[in-house]
């Protein structure tokens, strides 16, 4: 970045946030964070985050005063939502730690921008712009790590991680996202202090894993964190054969244009086995969807078979899970709707058949051959029932 101002992207434009703005003060706000860091780099925003020199009750009241409703979503940390027409904004009043412990920090409120910034984890994302000027405040050098495609702890990476064991995570995250450039002191910080993720809330580390696995290409960083031993700590199931699953995998979906799906690509990287699916969901702490689906994906076979009988009887979205882990094409399945078994036990209760357990083992029978025959219609269908019927006779 060769200026230190923010361009003019169409969020700085709202007329929703220039009423933020002017309810809350110029000189009070900065925008920060994640909105600042990818208008720099060119990239869609989606959250817009606000820093203030005033304080949660002093927003609360502007805000309530300029007509605009006030959440305190996160008041013992300062945060206030304001709930604009575009989209919220989360107003956090300065800060800087007062205490840590690898988990949570004790904070106070600030005066000054630079302590502020001084507790955030990366350079990155450490950057203030002006909500008028767009003028850039950069206190640790974040502009220069931007152009490097760096990604680097604010002060020593080692002390930054002990304050915060999730930093570990957020950095490979970070890394995967934005990083060409390894920063050598994050690395072996990362490495060395990878067993505090230990004592992390299973929760926290999920969320980090999944994200991770979200990106469009992690694959280098995972092996990575495999090779440093950080991945270990919070998956001992990945082999290098997972890794290598997962390359595979990707290259599926960028081939097939599937988008990037972390239970799908968790999937892959542990061995095919239901069992060990459902242990690390349950140490992930993972929703009861995503364990059955994980479990699920993770029991796949070598060869789903034909696509369109594994969508009719697994469901559309897991039938293409399991054909992109199998690097095996989608083709067969666009454009492609699950039919109908058009055959029903009254029908052959109709023909004669007492209900019962024979009428479930000519229907079972009849749609074997309705899905080798590749669906056939409701004509066929009843020409297979005549030739089972006659054979069970």
């Amino acid at each position: 970045m060769t200026d230190a101002r923010l361009s003019q992207a169409d969020w700085t434009r709202r007329e929703d946030l220039a009423q933020l703005v002017s309810a809350l003060g110029a000189d009070n706000l900065r925008w920060v964070g994640g909105a600042v860091r990818d208008t720099l780099l060119g990239l869609p925003v989606k959250d817009i985050d606000a820093a203030t020199t005033l304080h949660p009750e002093d927003v609360i009241a502007r805000l309530k005063a300029a007509g605009i409703k006030a959440v305190p979503t996160g008041i013992e940390h300062g945060t206030v939502t304001a709930v604009v027409e575009g989209s919220p904004v989360e107003v956090t009043t300065l800060r800087k730690d007062v205490a840590t412990d690898g988990r949570r920090a004790t904070v106070a409120f600030a005066e000054h921008w630079e302590d502020d910034a001084a507790r955030r984890d990366f350079t990155i994302n450490a950057l203030y712009a002006h909500p008028q000027t767009l003028e850039i405040s950069d206190y640790f050098g974040g502009l220069a790590d931007l152009d490097a495609r760096r990604v680097r702890f604010i002060g020593h990476a080692e002390e930054r991680i002990r304050e915060d064991h999730l930093r570990i995570l957020r950095y490979y995250r970070f890394q995967a996202r934005f990083g060409s450039t390894l920063d050598d002191e994050g690395e072996e910080a990362c490495a060395a202090l990878a067993p505090m993720l230990k004592g992390l809330s299973r929760e926290r580390v999920a969320m980090e894993l999944l994200g991770l696995l979200a990106l469009p290409d992690p694959h280098a960083t995972l092996s990575r964190m495999h090779e440093r031993g950080v991945l270990p700590v919070i998956l001992p199931e990945v082999s290098g054969d997972g890794l290598a699953r997962l390359a595979t995998l990707i290259a599926s979906e960028q081939r097939e244009a599937a988008a990037p799906d972390s239970i799908r690509r968790l999937a892959a990287v542990l061995p095919g086995d239901a069992k060990i699916a459902e242990q690390v969901a349950a140490r992930l702490r993972l929703s009861n969807a995503q364990k059955k689906r994980l479990s699920r994906l993770a029991a796949r076979a070598r060869r789903p078979g034909d696509a369109r009988v594994l969508a009719y009887r697994d469901g559309m979205d897991v039938a293409r899970d399991l054909l992109l882990l199998a690097d095996q094409p989608l083709a067969a399945l666009n454009d492609w709707k699950v039919p109908e078994f058009p055959l029903r036990g009254g029908m052959i209760v109709a023909r004669g058949v007492d209900a019962g357990p024979e009428v479930a083992r000519v229907l079972q029978a009849v749609e074997g051959r309705w899905l080798e025959e590749g669906f056939p219609d409701a004509e066929r269908v009843e020409q297979l029932l005549t030739e089972e019927l006659a054979r069970g006779n």
